[in-house]
């Protein structure tokens, strides 16, 4: 086990227990307000006997109890660091952090919610929070106490799309740890059907992240790919798809989401460049890919022979005329014939695999 720290809303450090092989699936324990994650501990090293990933955060130290937007920032804060999916698993009023956090965009974040002793939450069903919850739930009712069931906590689990519940049987406790084996006993039946530890798999129709994650199995360099819009203002995104095409005539290709910010100024652009990253790059790279970013602001560059900007210090500057541009379903391909090459070959590249920056160090 070991101690790790991630950066929540504001900059606020939260302070987190990391049990188990980083290869394994991941599962990320939320407690309930007020408590902190000696409350998930037996648990988690249960579960990480199971084959699981353990990540068991502490919430922050929040003013009042009842304010959740800090801890749904923070929790959206850490899903996007993990760099995996995992399945979330909270205790009592974590729940209304977590269903909040996963009423937007859940699918991108997290493989499932598991909902443990979760009070009656009116104001989430009022905001059609559960309906909005596009991920695997299960509710759990009986896990640490005696199950409370209501009408409203059934109205709350009827509107989840994807949403199941378990009662854990008063009649089956016969002693004071019957309680946490049963409730371990219907985590791990939850985990092993939305993540199982054998191969996953995509078919047509199936969920898109699915795909995304076989995708990001593949191991890549990381670029940012710059030009200048009709204005004459440097543009640029990060962007991993891309590839060598052709040595005579020299080609290469870049695939662009049709949603990026850049992606009309690309499509116009006569000429282009493409920058490998290098290890110390990476700031820039997480510049170039986020929204509302002055992303050349204190970035050192240099126009090309083109006009085109190109960034220094990186491992590879490419400068391209456009040679063609073909759409491919939500992305266009853009291929460019390389007109000018710049390199320093000595440089370790800034890699990305599965959700994560890597570093290779050469011998």
């Amino acid at each position: 086990m070991s101690l790790i720290e991630y950066k929540g809303f504001g900059g606020v450090l939260l302070s987190a227990d990391m049990l188990g092989d980083e290869n394994d699936p991941a599962v990320l324990l939320i407690p309930d307000l007020g408590q902190d994650r000696a409350a998930w501990r037996d648990v988690a090293e249960a579960l990480v006997l199971s084959g699981r990933r353990v990540v068991n955060l502490d919430l922050r130290e929040a003013g009042e109890e009842d304010e959740l937007a800090p801890h749904i920032e923070d929790m959206r804060a850490v899903l996007a660091q993990m760099g995996s999916r995992p399945v979330v698993v909270t205790a009592g009023r974590g729940g209304w952090i977590a269903t909040r956090a996963l009423a937007l965009d859940g699918a991108l974040l997290a493989a499932g919610l598991v909902l443990v002793d979760m009070p009656v939450d009116e104001d989430a069903i009022a905001s059609d929070v559960p309906a909005r919850l596009a991920v695997p739930a299960l509710v759990v009712r009986g896990g640490f106490s005696p199950a409370q069931c209501s009408a409203v906590s059934d109205t709350f689990n009827a509107a989840l799309p994807m949403g199941e519940s378990a009662d854990i049987n008063e009649c089956d406790l016969e002693l004071a740890s019957d309680r946490k084996e049963a409730l371990l006993g219907q985590l791990l039946e939850f985990l092993e059907r939305r993540q199982p530890r054998e191969a996953m798999e995509f078919k047509a129709g199936s969920d898109p992240r699915t795909l995304r994650d076989a995708m990001g199995c593949f191991a890549t360099g990381i670029t940012i790919v710059t030009a200048l819009d009709g204005a004459g203002t440097p543009v640029g995104l990060t962007a991993n798809s891309f590839t060598s095409v052709s040595l005579d005539p020299p080609l290469l290709l870049v695939c662009i989401a049709n949603t990026a910010g850049t992606a009309p100024a690309l499509r116009d652009a006569a000429h282009f460049g493409v920058n490998v990253l290098q290890i110390g790059q990476q700031p820039t790279s997480n510049r170039f890919a986020a929204r509302g970013e002055d992303r050349f602001a204190n970035q050192p560059w240099a126009p090309g022979q083109t006009g085109v900007p190109l960034l220094g210090s990186s491992l590879v500057s490419f400068e391209c005329q456009r040679e063609s541009l073909h759409e491919a379903g939500d992305h266009f391909i853009l291929v460019g014939r390389v007109v000018r090459a710049q390199f320093e070959p000595h440089r370790d590249p800034l890699l990305y695999f599965r959700g994560k920056y890597r570093r290779l160090h050469f011998a």
